[in-house]
């Protein structure tokens, strides 16, 4: 091995002059039993301790191989890395990290050995343009297909994904111009009757992934992943904007949002699959008071991905609709995944989703409490209330007695009308 003992008088960057290197491990290699001393201050004098017994402190066989060129420059070369910018690494180390991934047997570890590192598995996917793929897959969704060739894409999709087109309001599969409006179809009027019965129904069709009372701030998108509720909610909206919120600033961000004494705050996760039905309705009777919306990136919401990428909700895109219901404070969020970048609110036509540009980290208020309409929008249950252009995910949060019970199994299909839980 290779030490320096005698300290630099400017110590140079981590990128090394590789013609330099070469110089010393000549003389190292020589057969000269003392150090070489450099010439100047600027390089460093070199000591290579030989095994005991060894005359003049002559390098080992093995030493002598760890000194070979090739691998010293290997070394600096991959120790350049350290010395760009943010972006040129990225780009730098993309390459061989694809390579560590995808090839066999891990031919890419020796390369670990001497110094470089890939990149991790979520770093490297969240790097990914889904937002620019989204609007990509979006324009070609709105493409119009030949007649002849409808029924042929159509066919493959609905087997792909086990879609039940006997459910459709319209079954014949010429009549959809374009992918989009096959993905936004509607249903007969009898294909998702409404229980009348529970106080909380489902939005939509679509799985379970996780229910339950929202405790310490934190809310589960998958089972032992969790997520800051109000890195999701975002900040706590004024007093002058939602009438309801009543609750004591000092409190934490959670009782804050519960308005009534003895309520407790619940949750409740829904995931819609590409073969599942786009719209959603309103899962009660309740007002919306008030729409956030969070420009964000457009990760994939599969099961899957949600446990592998922390606060997956809070990254992505979503809409924040908030209001109240009769035992206090209610919302429904739609999160945006990718391909799926396009999020409609029916009663909302000023609201844009994937845009180009945007800030991250921001996020747009609009109060649907105005001079001529105080009580913001009455939805009924069951309700129209906005779609998707493929699959994505709904997130409930309300405020409920504490009698409160959900009557579900993370896991399981759920259809739209179906309860999810009453009192």
């Amino acid at each position: 091995m290779v030490r320096c003992y005698k300290a630099l008088s400017n110590p140079p960057p981590s990128c090394y002059n590789l013609r330099k290197v070469k110089i010393h491990v000549r003389r190292l290699r020589s057969g000269n039993g003392s150090s070489s001393s450099c010439a100047g201050d600027q390089h460093p004098q070199l000591e290579s301790p030989g095994p005991a017994g060894s005359a003049g402190g002559t390098p080992s066989r093995r030493t002598r191989f760890r000194l070979q060129f090739p691998q010293l420059a290997l070394r600096r070369r991959l120790g350049q890395l350290s010395c760009m910018s943010r972006p040129a690494l990225k780009l730098r180390s993309w390459p061989l990290t694809i390579l560590y991934y995808l090839l066999p047997f891990g031919a890419l570890k020796p390369l670990t050995r001497v110094g470089w590192r890939p990149v991790s598995r979520v770093a490297l996917y969240k790097s990914v343009p889904t937002r620019l793929l989204s609007r990509a897959w979006g324009r070609l969704n709105q493409v119009e297909l030949p007649t002849w060739l409808r029924k042929p894409v159509y066919s493959l999709y609905i087997w792909t994904f086990g879609v039940n087109m006997k459910e459709a309001a319209v079954e014949d599969l010429h009549h959809y111009r374009n992918l989009s409006e096959f993905f936004r179809r509607k249903l007969k009027p009898q294909a998702r009757p409404v229980c009348g019965v529970h106080s909380v129904i489902s939005p939509s069709d679509g799985k379970i992934l996780n229910f339950g009372q929202v405790k310490n701030c934190e809310v589960e998108q998958v089972k032992g992943v969790t997520y800051s509720l109000e890195s999701f909610l975002g900040p706590r909206i004024s007093t002058d904007e939602m009438h309801f919120s009543q609750a004591p600033p000092g409190n934490s961000f959670q009782q804050q949002l519960v308005t009534k004494e003895g309520n407790e705050l619940y949750h409740c996760v829904i995931y819609l699959a590409p073969g599942d039905y786009h719209c959603f309705h309103s899962p009660t009777d309740w007002t919306v008071s008030h729409r956030r919306h969070f420009p964000g990136s457009l990760m994939s919401v599969n099961p899957g991905v949600a446990r592998w990428i922390k606060e997956l909700f809070c990254h992505n895109e979503r809409v924040v609709l908030r209001g109240d219901w009769k035992h206090g404070f209610f919302s429904l969020t739609a999160v945006g995944a990718t391909n799926v970048g396009s999020i409609r609110i029916y009663f909302d036509q000023d609201l844009h989703t994937n845009s180009p540009s945007y800030s991250k980290g921001s996020y747009n208020d609009f109060s649907f409490i105005s001079n001529n309409n105080k009580e913001g929008i009455p939805m009924r249950k069951g309700e129209h209330l906005g779609e998707f252009n493929l699959g994505s995910t709904i997130v409930l949060i309300f405020e409920a007695p504490k009698d409160f019970r959900f009557n579900l199994k993370t896991g399981q299909k759920i259809r739209f009308g179906e309860a999810l839980g009453s009192l």
